[in-house]
């Protein structure tokens, strides 16, 4: 491929939600990113709370596991709490982007035979193919891993478009 291809992309913000938001991904306690440590903290919050209903039946020399337990508790805590942090900062990072997509007038993708290039309003990311890692399609994006990384919806583009990206990027990126 030695010619330039321009594929102009009609950005809806609803279908970037639609794939960005899918599965919980936004829930800040059950996205898949903190459930597991949600469902461990409860747990051990409800052991925590069965040996304080039961404090005054242990001995002294007992009263180490509720010790033990409090600290398992604040630990689970802990990790919950960053866990947490971790998707509130991708929630405002993705609400950021999608708001920059919203008001766009211009969302194209320059391929070239060396390089990648997204121009968002004239706010231009170029790479090399070599600097993608990854990528991958189904029936609803394109999503592609490296340097940047992208997510392009099958319902901002023409379908010959998509068909067309997702074989280039098959191309030079699995290569």
């Amino acid at each position: 491929m030695t010619e330039e291809k321009v594929i102009v992309l009609k950005p809806k913000r609803k279908d970037f939600e639609e794939i960005y938001f899918s599965g919980n991904q936004g829930s800040l306690f059950f996205s898949p990113t903190t459930r597991g440590k949600m469902v461990t903290t409860i747990i051990v919050a409800v052991i925590l709370l069965i040996l304080f209903i039961f404090k005054d039946d242990f001995s002294k020399e007992k009263s180490g596991i509720l010790y033990f337990v409090s600290f398992l508790f604040l630990l689970c805590a802990v990790f919950l709490s960053v866990s947490i942090n971790k998707v509130s900062r991708w929630k405002k990072q993705v609400a950021h982007y999608l708001n920059k997509i919203e008001n766009c007038k211009v969302y194209e993708i320059r391929i070239e035979e060396n390089f990648f290039t997204v121009n968002i309003n004239g706010d231009k990311e170029t790479s090399e193919w070599k600097d993608f890692e990854f990528f991958d399609s189904n029936n609803e994006f394109i999503s592609i891993e490296g340097k940047y990384s992208y997510m392009f919806p099958r319902k901002s583009m023409s379908e010959k478009d998509y068909s067309f990206l997702k074989q280039i990027l098959k191309k030079n990126i699995n290569e």
